[in-house]
């Protein structure tokens, strides 16, 4: 049986799997493509995550996506409504018809004679084998298989439930319940309001302090915008003013730690009280070398006043029968331990890939523009922002993909592949992501790509550099070699 062929074979089906499709649809029409997805559903991350209180941790105008508006009346949803919202999109531009469930990529290997890729994918034990010219990798940075949880000494110990996040039971029921929240960052900070409604304390154990924000889940401008305008028009400026704002107040930030971080605090002593942040809510790094956790409408902040939640700072020394034993020698006493301590991380979706038979180590190429690798044909992945929303980037790749695509068919290349020039081989080697020192990060940097110190072998993470490096730069820039399978020279390539 002839294996099955597409010319661009889109891997994931959330959210950037969604934005590659729309694009694809809409620039490219001519072009056959399938998207696969390990999952029996869409939406990667908001159909993974099922914690109580799971939402956005960036306003939906921006996580949104360009060409679909989002009309929901809060811009820091909840997870149902960002599914709800995912799905409207794929039944809209009618993207279901392109996926596939339950087809988990394992492996693609790279033919520079026949110019394309040979994809493998596991079906329920069945291995199914797909062709493509084109791989573009949607599927995020971590592993949906399981969450990432230390070594916890005395854990087969504990006579209580212990759940991850990521790992979340459908039937849990956490009323009248002790919970210790292990963990600080945007999950721990999510979750502990949500449980503390219904149970009886939520202890938030920290081994240091984040930087926490609050802002309103409603967006008033937004809310003005949508009622003197048609909603399109009222998105699209709401999406540009946060765009604009985000990298503002990021630059702003970075340029002058020190005032950002006093400002800060200052915000949630209002909230709280000085003796609370000197005690639990002062970070010993500068904001932004980890993400900021939002606190929409304060939820977080009202827990504590309302004695229902609280913050202990402290490593861990081992579970006991009843709970935890710090290395302090104070003990936490409870019924559930959420172990909201992050996530294991995956690179280029956590298959094995070669190119003409050698296996690629992707943490030895460079990255080209933050999107492809080097010496990897016709490879892309969709890769979205630290410091602001992950859709703005997605659709600026996704963008750039159909436009490559489009130029690779004007020139007659049936093969792209980004190769250092001779004045590039003495770059000094910086990580793929820098100056970010979130734990979950740093354990991957080891696996990505590098990152240069020129154009076009950087990872800006800025959202106006990127928009000049993927939609004004050309493709003509002496680093993307565009070649035909027929002869295997350069194509000439107009400027």
């Amino acid at each position: 049986m002839a294996e099955e062929h597409v010319d661009v074979l889109v891997v994931g089906a959330g959210i950037s799997g969604i934005d590659a499709a729309y694009h694809l649809k809409t620039m490219c029409p001519d072009r056959s493509f399938v998207i696969l997805e390990g999952r029996d559903d869409l939406g990667g991350t908001w159909d993974l995550f099922r914690y109580p209180g799971v939402r956005s941790d960036s306003d939906m105008h921006t996580l949104g996506f360009g060409f679909k508006p989002w009309t929901g009346a809060k811009a820091i949803a909840d997870g149902p409504s960002i599914m709800e919202y995912l799905r409207e999109t794929v039944a809209e531009y009618r993207i279901d018809e392109h996926i596939r469930f339950g087809h988990l990529v394992v492996a693609a290997s790279w033919s520079s004679d026949g110019a394309r890729w040979t994809v493998e994918a596991d079906r329920g034990g069945e291995r199914v084998t797909l062709t493509c010219n084109f791989l573009f990798m949607c599927s995020g940075y971590y592993s949906y298989r399981r969450g990432y949880t230390p070594d916890f000494e005395g854990r087969d110990r504990f006579r209580g439930q212990i759940v991850h996040p990521q790992e979340w039971p459908d039937d849990f029921d956490h009323a009248g319940t002790r919970i210790v929240v292990i963990g600080s960052g945007a999950t721990a900070v999510t979750l502990v309001p949500a449980l503390a409604a219904d149970a009886e304390h939520v202890t938030m154990l920290q081994r240091s302090p984040t930087y926490m924000v609050s802002r309103p889940a409603r967006d008033p401008i937004a809310d003005v915008l949508r009622r003197l305008l048609p909603s399109r028009w009222a998105y699209r400026l709401t999406r540009a003013k946060n765009s604009a704002l985000q990298e503002w107040m990021y630059k702003r930030i970075r340029k002058d730690p020190a005032k950002a971080k006093e400002k800060l605090l200052k915000l949630v002593r209002d909230q709280l009280g000085a003796a609370e942040v000197e005690e639990h809510f002062t970070p010993t790094y500068d904001p932004w070398d980890q993400r900021l956790c939002l606190v929409p409408d304060n939820d977080f902040f009202d827990a504590i006043k309302a004695g229902t939640a609280s913050v202990v700072n402290g490593e861990v020394d081992t579970f006991t029968e009843n709970g935890i034993r710090l290395e302090s020698g104070d003990e936490l006493d409870a019924d559930v331990i959420v172990t909201a301590t992050g996530l294991n991380l995956v690179t280029v979706g956590d298959m094995a890939v070669t190119v003409d038979g050698e296996p690629v180590d992707f943490s030895r190429t460079w990255t080209y523009k933050g999107v492809a690798y080097s010496d990897v044909p016709n490879m892309a992945s969709s890769f979205g922002y630290i410091a602001a929303s992950w859709t703005l980037r997605a659709d600026l790749t996704c963008e750039w993909v159909c436009r490559l695509l489009n130029h690779m068919a004007d020139v007659g290349a049936d093969q792209c592949t980004p190769r250092l020039r001779p004045s590039d081989r003495d770059m000094p080697e910086r990580p793929f992501i820098r100056h970010f020192t979130s734990g979950y990060m740093q354990r991957m940097m080891p696996m990505l790509p590098k990152q240069g110190d020129r154009p076009p072998w950087l990872n800006p993470q800025i959202h106006s550099a990127d928009k000049q490096a993927l939609r004004k730069d050309p493709f003509d820039d002496g680093v993307m070699q565009f070649t035909d399978a027929r002869d295997r020279t350069p194509s000439e390539i107009p400027v």
